[in-house]
Formats: C-alpha cells, structure tokens, sequence
C-alpha cells in the first residue's frame, strides 16, 4: 500500500460547503422538489429526515426514469462509511445500494477483515437515483444530489471513508486521477481519512488474484483500513 498521504482540505467541496449560511433561512419543504435550493450543512437533524426527502426527491432528471431511490443501508454509526458512484439495475429495483454482483463481492471483502455490514459499515452512493443504462452521473445530476451525501457524512460521523472508484473520488475530493494511482492511499478531506478504492465491479472484471493484481492490491487496502479502524476505535 502506498503510504504518502495527501492534505485535500481544499480539493472540491468539502462538507464544510456554505457553512456559513443559516438553515433557517432555506425553505426546507422545497429541498426534494427543487434542485435551485441548496442543501445546507446541518439542515436534517437526522438520517430519518434525509431518507424521507430522499424518496420524494425531484431535483433532477434521474427522478423520471428511476424505480426506487437507493438511500443507504448499514448502521448510522458505522466507522466506515463506503461511497459508490449510483444504483445499477438490481439496486433501483429493491431500494438499496451495492445489492447485485458487484455488492455480493463488496461484502465478501468486508468479511474477509471481520467488518459486519450491519454494524460497522454505513454504505451510500454519490447520485440516489439509477442513471440511464448505468452511465456515469452528469455535472448536474451529481451537484443535485451532493448535498444529501454531506449531510449523510456528517449525521454518520465515521472515522473512515471509502471511495470506491473514480467517479466518487472525483465528486467528494475534486481529484481527477486515476483510481489505480491513487488507491490504496490515504487523503485528508474535511479533516477526516478518507482512501480510494477499487469499485468491485472492476474487480469483477479482473478476477486474477496474483500478486500485484487489482483484487491482490484490494486485500492490501482492506487489510490496512481494518487496522486504521482498530487504531482510531480501540479496537
């Protein structure tokens, strides 16, 4: 695992985004209808409220074409808090993210280090909604929906977060690299750890498992998260 560690503090939004604005002033109704009305840091004073507004949500075109918004699912005090980019078809259809192929190998590699997906993982995606055809989320789609991902980080609180893949790496941290360059390292963002990932979905197309392999370097990654877990909990 590569051990340089970047500071990020200023790379992309952090969740300290308009923090200086007041709540209060946002007509909070609106929030699910109207993609215009910012998502202030600290406006939901639970994931329960978020969840509700999530399911109602219109504030972009994603709404028209999905069958379930995909929230989150583990515990909302998880130490870790793992990031995909949106719902494939399996997660849209049953409302729950990392449920299909790509979710089933996620689960194998959180077990592999002992991490119980009902107490010490909280997982969420960038985007809430199924994008068309599985394509990337656009600029807009990912603006409208960022929002709910911060408040999501701050009422989870984790120690850790993951990124799986380029494309969270890219809306939560502002970095455009690569994830194979950058995996495995840790980076600072908002003044927690956060470590890009391989998404499993590309480890499922590469199943080689020699040394140097992308699912060889994921069971280094996993393996030093556990430790940072145990390190930051005690554990």
């Amino acid at each position: 695992m590569a051990n340089e560690q970047f500071s990020l503090f200023n790379a992309g939004s952090g969740a300290s985004e308009g923090a200086t604005a007041d709540p209060s002033t946002v007509d909070f109704d609106a929030i699910p209808t109207d993609g215009a009305v910012p998502i202030l840091p600290g406006i939901y004073p639970d994931l329960e409220t978020l969840g509700t507004h999530c399911r109602g949500c219109q504030r972009c075109d994603l709404a028209v074409t999905r069958t379930n918004v995909v929230v989150s699912r583990g515990s909302p005090t998880a130490p870790v808090l793992i990031i995909g980019e949106g719902p494939g078809q399996q997660e849209d259809e049953q409302g729950l993210p990392f449920v299909g192929k790509s979710g089933q190998l996620l689960e194998k590699i959180l077990e592999s280090v002992r991490f119980n997906t009902e107490t010490d993982v909280y997982i969420c995606n960038i985007v809430k909604c199924r994008p068309p055809e599985n394509r990337v989320p656009t600029t807009a789609e990912v603006t409208a929906c960022k929002g709910y991902l911060l408040e999501q980080i701050r009422l989870v609180d984790p120690k850790i977060i993951l990124l799986t893949g380029a494309t969270a790496l890219k809306a939560l941290l502002g970095v455009k690299l690569g994830i194979s360059k950058v995996r495995g390292q840790w980076m600072e963002w908002d003044g927690r750890l956060c470590m890009p990932i391989f998404h499993p979905a590309y480890l499922l197309r590469n199943p080689s498992r020699d040394k140097g392999s992308p699912k060889w370097l994921m069971w280094q990654d996993i393996q030093a998260v556990k430790a940072k877990v145990d390190e930051l909990t005690g554990g």
